[in-house]
């Protein structure tokens, strides 16, 4: 047996992430929500272009010739915009030093103002704790433990 008490080991300060790791994990978290709404940004232009006609000698394919089939992509172009900028916001709540259900309940406000349930952005916080770019352990558990807590209170609040 080592001469170390296996109990000391993990009592006192050793634990979880700090409150530094949380900071890197809350920046992460808004990073990745950055490149998921460039995404949808992208998506949105993408899908504005194929609805919009083409102007005389440019280039490029048929516009959407059906009145239905355009309407149905401006709409979805609408929609990927609207998730993309409710992004953004999320990402720029993010970055402000508050608890998570002050952040979560900022961030419903913010849905609500676009007529979007608070839940839709959970799916992109998780993409966001997912795609992680560095090695820091601690700062990866604090991102998915904060994506966690956002989503489970921002599926509270779209109830």
């Amino acid at each position: 047996m080592s001469g170390l008490d296996e109990d000391s080991v993990f009592d006192g300060d050793f634990g979880g992430p700090g409150p530094e790791d949380f900071a890197n994990g809350a920046a992460a978290l808004a990073a990745g929500l950055i490149r998921e709404a460039q995404g949808l940004a992208q998506a949105a232009a993408a899908l504005r272009s194929v609805a919009a006609p083409n102007a005389p000698g440019v280039p490029g394919g048929e516009p959407v010739s059906d009145i239905r089939r355009q309407r149905m992509v401006l709409h979805t172009a609408g929609e990927a915009a609207m998730r993309a900028a409710l992004a953004l916001d999320a990402a720029a709540l993010l970055a402000e030093s508050r608890a998570p259900a002050e952040q979560a309940a900022r961030i419903a406000e913010a849905a609500k103002k676009v007529g979007l349930p608070p839940a839709t952005l959970a799916p992109f916080l998780r993409s966001a704790a997912l795609d992680f770019r560095t090695d820091d352990a601690a700062a990866r558990i604090a991102a998915s433990t904060l994506a966690n807590d956002l989503c489970a209170l921002l599926d509270a609040a779209s109830s």
